[in-house]
């Protein structure tokens, strides 16, 4: 048995938007977001066309939800369509957090997701009241002010308050629910390993094959053995089993936690001229290193990952560490191209991912650059204060403009959909 008593007992909301993207859009039409119909789609002129989001109505009424398609939604005049808005989207989510921002500091919010953050509100008691008063409160404040409804899960640590928001508010009729440590084995261990977070299919099937259908055949498996079979997750899955979870509650420098920046790409068709390959590599590697400028990064190992057309399968994944730290796009590419050349052999490409890691401060490294290396680490940052202000497609390279490039049309659009 886990003696409570001696692990931290903070007071944790975690905080989801109900279909986050068909909510933003019932607001922006004056509709109510939890009884009107309406889908958040990709592309109205495309019957195949995926739903990004669905009110609460429509995947209740008609069983239409995030993953179902265009033509599937039924051609009725109360159901409302609407193409995705992600910076719309983006801007309402700054909203929730500087709503947020009214009841506890900024590093007391710890964003999860777009439509999902976790907030610490330990100290606030004078402020606030008790935990469910405050969290009644906040999902007032969101409504009242946003028009957006959501759910709240309440825990003495993240990982609780997370998992009582999937399993339980979220089916509340008061869309707040609560689990503190004495509770988890009668509101969680009947639960089947798959509806808790950070449990996915794979996990599923290997904990399912050792005999672990539930939570509470996970919390008493023997921790020797998951950890064998499992190394040190092992051991997260046995202390996540008990409700245990000793992560931070606060949020701290982002700079500070990134451990690496990458890009990746899904590719519309299979690439097989190598020129095209090289040039879909050369765009990423400029996103990422944009990125690394941004939070002022340098790296040294640099990752390649390849895969393939769904017809071959397979691919390949390779990393090389260079001399200098470095956050200029040329080398960054110029890496990747010596590790497509040891690697790659012809067969036909999907999707496209370039990281790099081990990073360091791009302050101390530029003054190891010689004078037209220098030239070129500030052309990087002159060429991203443009963007910046004139939009990404303002600078664009002329292999952008090629049969392969991806640039010109990503540049328009926000995690892959239209702005």
């Amino acid at each position: 048995m886990i003696d409570y008593t001696l692990l931290p007992e903070h007071r944790i909301l975690c905080i989801d938007i109900k279909s986050f993207y068909a909510s933003c859009e019932c607001v922006a039409r004056g509709l109510d977001p939890l009884n009107s119909y309406l889908a958040v789609i990709g592309d109205k002129n495309i019957a195949s066309s995926i739903v990004l989001a669905a009110s609460p109505k429509l995947k209740k009424d008609f069983g239409i939800k995030t993953g179902s398609r265009l033509f599937e939604i039924p051609r009725q005049p109360f159901i409302h369509l609407a193409e995705a808005r992600m910076s719309y989207y983006l801007e309402m989510s700054m909203k929730v957090i500087n709503l947020l921002n009214n009841f506890v500091p900024l590093e007391f919010i710890h964003i999860y997701s777009v439509d999902e953050c976790w907030v610490c509100l330990d100290g606030t008691e004078k402020l606030w009241g008790d935990t469910w008063t405050a969290a009644q409160k906040i999902k007032n404040a969101i409504f009242q002010e946003l028009g957006l409804p959501c759910c709240i899960g309440i825990g003495p640590n993240k990982f609780l308050a997370k998992v009582i928001l999937d399993v339980e508010a979220k089916k509340s009729p008061l869309g707040i629910a609560e689990c503190r440590y004495k509770d988890v084995p009668h509101k969680l261990w009947d639960k089947p390993v798959e509806q808790i977070w950070g449990i996915g299919s794979r996990m599923k099937r290997n904990l399912n094959n050792m005999g672990i259908i539930t939570l509470g055949d996970l919390a008493h498996y023997p921790l020797p053995q998951l950890k064998k079979r499992f190394g040190i997750m092992g051991e997260q899955l046995y202390n996540h089993a008990w409700g245990i979870d000793l992560s931070p509650v606060t949020s701290s420098n982002y700079q500070e936690q990134q451990k690496s920046f990458g890009q990746g790409i899904t590719l519309a068709r299979d690439y097989t001229r190598l020129n095209e390959i090289q040039t879909v590599i050369l765009e990423l590697c400029e996103e990422v290193t944009r990125r690394m400028r941004q939070f002022k990064k340098c790296g040294k190992t640099v990752s390649l990952a390849l895969r393939y057309g769904y017809s071959h399968g397979g691919g390949f994944h390779s990393a090389h560490t260079i001399t200098t730290p470095t956050n200029i796009t040329k080398d960054i590419y110029n890496t990747c191209l010596h590790i497509l050349k040891e690697n790659y052999r012809g067969q036909p490409v999907r999707k496209i991912y370039v990281t790099v890691g081990n990073l360091t401060d791009d302050q101390t490294i530029q003054t190891a650059l010689f004078q037209d290396r220098l030239k070129e680490h500030k052309i990087g940052y002159i060429q991203d204060e443009i963007r910046q202000k004139f939009g990404n497609d303002a600078i664009l390279r002329a292999v952008s403009f090629t049969g392969g490039g991806t640039m010109l049309e990503r540049a328009k659009k926000i995690g892959g959909h239209k702005a």
